[in-house]
């Protein structure tokens, strides 16, 4: 059995002492617990343990679970994966926050829905700092251009840029990917316009935080392997 509540303290502890290493407030990076496949009673149990923010990468699952947990109205369900347009319908009714924002067709669709329901939408810019052809993502070039577009829609608000790096085992590899990231805040307008990185994963986050992150997109450490 997976104790939930266990792994959350023991990823706040990590989180905390991440950040003090590099010289930052621990408050000023949230979790965001990634329950994609794992099953309602689980997100329950985190929410019981104080967990607000939750990731899922499937606008179905998405709408299903959200429709489940409608009786907890604080939590905030952050849509973490690739965004097709025709699925956005299903998304922005729930979403507090869409991470995978990659074009300004996406971002105009986004706006269009939000508008529809009256609904303010947060919004990051996914880039693909690696360059991977399999991932989803703006490159670091047309990243200023996205976020502009978003900037100039009336319901969605910037909030940041997010990334996935190539994966790999040691975290000192994506390191160098998570400093890019923030870089290109730096070039892009830093913290003033870009007030989130949400970098880092289970494998990696203490990482991300060192370089940077405020949004830590966490799974496995906190609900075990996939279901």
């Amino acid at each position: 059995m997976i104790d939930v509540a266990t792994n959350l303290a023991r990823a706040r502890q990590r989180i905390a002492a991440a950040a003090v290493r590099s010289g930052r407030d621990p408050s000023d990076v949230r979790l965001v617990a990634v329950s994609k496949t794992h099953p309602i009673e689980a997100i329950r149990e985190a929410y019981e343990a104080g967990q607000r923010d939750f990731g899922e990468n499937y606008a179905q699952e998405l709408n299903d679970k959200a429709a489940a947990l409608a009786d907890l109205a604080d939590l905030r369900w952050h849509f973490i994966g690739h965004l097709q347009r025709n699925k956005a319908r299903m998304v922005v009714p729930h979403a507090a926050m869409v991470e995978t924002v990659d074009s300004v067709r996406l971002a105009e669709e986004l706006d269009h829905q939000a508008r529809r329901l009256g609904r303010a939408l947060g919004c990051l810019v996914q880039v693909n700092v690696g360059g991977e052809e399999q991932k989803s993502g703006c490159t670091p070039g047309e990243a200023g251009e996205i976020a502009g577009a978003v900037e100039s829609l009336e319901w969605l608000k910037l909030a940041g840029l997010m990334t996935i790096p190539p994966f790999d085992l040691d975290p000192e590899e994506t390191r160098k990917h998570f400093r890019a990231l923030a870089a290109l805040r730096e070039r892009l307008g830093g913290v003033t316009r870009f007030a989130h990185l949400s970098m880092g994963m289970s494998q990696d986050f203490e990482a991300a935080i060192e370089e940077g992150a405020t949004l830590v997109r966490v799974g496995t450490a906190v609900f075990g392997d996939r279901v």
